[in-house]
């Protein structure tokens, strides 16, 4: 049924109003749930991704102290070359999770089984060792903080979508369809009086023959 549309008064279409204001409210009930769900959710994963956050910055600084520090007492070519030869001995794989029917990314990092690090130590010094050593050490941390900030917007997005849908039923739709429930059975009883009336005059006039 689509609105805007001369309504026609006839008890099929009253069925079908009424029916129709019946799933809207199912619809509406649904989608209602759906957003408790998501705020949930969303306020969860935002108090996590700022207590991952939180234990970010502070190892980032020292990774940047310690890779300027090799940059300084090694050279950027030699910095450089290590980085480009120096075999991946982290691996971060991506899969996905569902909350409520929003699909969300999940990161997971796997180290390779080396017992010593995958480069000479002939051209490095130490600085080189505890910069590596702290990226092995968060690398996971980044990649749930990144893992917790792509949820947070795919379940945002989700929520202001069923937002939406929320207010044009309960602003649109089913004032639409209770508007022309309460228009049909106002004309069905009109229509009875003057059916009524009509009989009523059509009985005095027969009685009056006879």
């Amino acid at each position: 049924m689509s609105f805007g549309q001369n309504v026609v008064a006839t008890k099929i279409e009253l069925f079908k109003y009424k029916r129709s204001t019946q799933v809207a409210t199912m619809v509406q009930k649904i989608l209602d749930d759906k957003r408790k769900v998501l705020l949930k959710n969303i306020e969860e994963m935002i108090t996590e991704a700022q207590k991952t956050r939180g234990g970010i910055w502070d190892p980032l600084q020292d990774i940047y102290k310690s890779v300027n520090e090799s940059y300084l007492s090694l050279g950027v070519s030699t910095v450089d070359s290590v980085a480009q030869t120096t075999p991946a001995v982290m691996e971060v794989e991506s899969g996905i999770k569902r909350v409520v029917d929003v699909t969300i990314p999940i990161l997971s990092v796997t180290e390779k089984d080396t017992k010593t690090m995958p480069y000479g130590f002939a051209d490095t010094n130490s600085s080189i060792d505890r910069g590596a050593k702290q990226i092995k050490e968060l690398l996971p941390k980044i990649c749930k903080a990144a893992e917790f900030e792509n949820s947070i917007f795919s379940l945002a997005k989700a929520l202001e979508k069923t937002q939406k849908l929320l207010n044009a039923l309960e602003n649109i739709i089913i004032p639409q369809y209770t508007r022309n429930v309460r228009y049909i059975l106002a004309t069905l009883e009109e229509r009875e009086r003057e059916e009524f009336a009509r009989l009523k005059k059509v009985k005095a006039s027969m009685e009056k023959r006879k």
